[in-house]
């Protein structure tokens, strides 16, 4: 095949009516596929391992903007990945860990014995944006805006609209300046993780402004719109799986385990971007110098000669393969935090009911790439 021709559309209507099957079937029939949008796009485990393992061909400045650590190579990203890991240390998790029950606990409280839920709209997206401005330290006044920038946010990048995209990049820099500002005049002597990154150093010179802008769109993109998808995959699957939602209500503990696990299954996340910067050959495919490679995590993550059958739950399976943080030097440093809120919010929310059931006539609405999960789930809470 020429190797300048489409081997697919990845938002033509047949891939976006079912994601999953749509990247399971290209994993098959063309593992190593071109398409206009994405560039090249790597679908299975072993490929998408390797360009993980492998920065120095696999480069992850992909963005002519700043992307302060994860659009970053070493030895840049290295000074800057060792700066932002200590804000998501054990001790830290587990100090915050109160107040995203409290979070959790009273979003769920007005969803029990309703005949119908929008558990999207009415709790995964303002349980992500209200423990992330929590964590960050930002006032409850900005739940409203950041919820409805995150949201303004996933549209631009849904419409590829570059206009649209500047515009809600620049919404997002007025928030954070504004904070910057007000902890300045007071000093900046707080511990939450916004007065912290304004005593950051980078060597022997403080973090700049555009940096910690960086630095926080970074973690705001990344955490709410993973946590909001994910709680929303992990809430319909055992809703459909009524066993094992009665056994992790009964054994909490297999909570941590079993997260893992349906998060394969079904990702939240659809793809992550490099650029070569050398010529490579993949699975027969010659890709040049400087061309754009798309890592689909949902693909990998369901592939059989990893996995066997993709959707035969097993929490007992070594999760070392698990691609669901990523691998290699840009793991995903916000795991820890993620992997507690996960976790908190699935056990709020068992704990606290006796039966989350699907409604038959309100069939979910899967979401459109670049989003994974769902976009509406309709549920009934008791």
């Amino acid at each position: 095949m020429n190797e300048t021709s489409q081997d697919w559309d990845p938002k033509s209507s047949a891939i976006q009516r079912d994601q999953r099957a749509a990247y399971d079937a290209m994993r098959d029939r063309c593992p190593v596929a071109r398409s206009e949008l994405l560039g090249w796009s790597l679908f299975r485990h072993e490929d998408v391992v390797r360009a993980l393992n492998d920065p120095a061909t696999f480069s992850n400045a992909v963005s002519r903007h700043p992307a302060v650590p994860n659009g970053m190579d070493p030895p840049e990203h290295t000074v800057f990945r060792r700066l932002i890991e200590p804000y998501f240390a054990a001790d830290r998790v587990q100090a915050f860990e109160p107040r995203c029950r409290q979070i959790a606990a009273a979003l769920v409280q007005p969803l029990l014995g309703r005949e119908e839920v929008e558990f999207v709209g009415e709790f995964t997206g303002w349980f992500a944006v209200r423990s992330q401005c929590a964590f960050l330290g930002w006032p409850d006044e900005l739940h409203e805006p950041i919820h409805q920038w995150t949201q303004k946010n996933h549209q631009a990048r849904l419409g590829e609209d570059a206009a649209a995209t500047r515009r809600v990049a620049e919404e997002f820099e007025g928030y954070v300046m504004q904070l910057l500002r007000q902890r300045r005049r007071a000093g900046a002597s707080g511990d939450d993780a916004t007065s912290r990154l304004l005593r950051e150093h980078v060597g022997t010179r403080p973090l700049r402004d555009d940096e910690i802008v960086s630095i926080l769109r970074n973690w705001t993109v990344g955490e709410v719109g993973t946590i909001s998808a994910s709680v929303a995959i992990l809430t319909h699957y055992l809703s459909v799986h009524a066993d094992l939602q009665e056994r992790l209500r009964a054994r909490p503990s297999l909570l941590p385990a079993a997260i893992e696990e349906i998060l394969r299954i079904h990702g939240p996340l659809v793809a992550n971007r490099r650029v070569t910067t050398r010529a490579v050959v993949i699975g027969g495919r010659r890709i040049g110098a400087g061309e754009r490679i798309s890592l689909n995590w949902i693909s990998a993550n369901r592939d059989p000669a990893v996995f066997g059958d993709p959707d035969l739950f097993r929490p007992d399976w070594d999760r070392a393969a698990n691609l669901l943080w990523g691998q290699g030097i840009h793991v995903c440093p916000g795991a820890p935090l993620a992997r507690m809120e996960l976790r908190v919010a699935m056990q709020e929310l068992l704990e606290r009911t006796t039966r989350v059931d699907p409604i038959a006539q309100r069939p979910p609405a899967l979401a459109h790439y670049p989003a994974g999960g769902f976009e509406a789930l309709a549920l009934r809470i008791v």
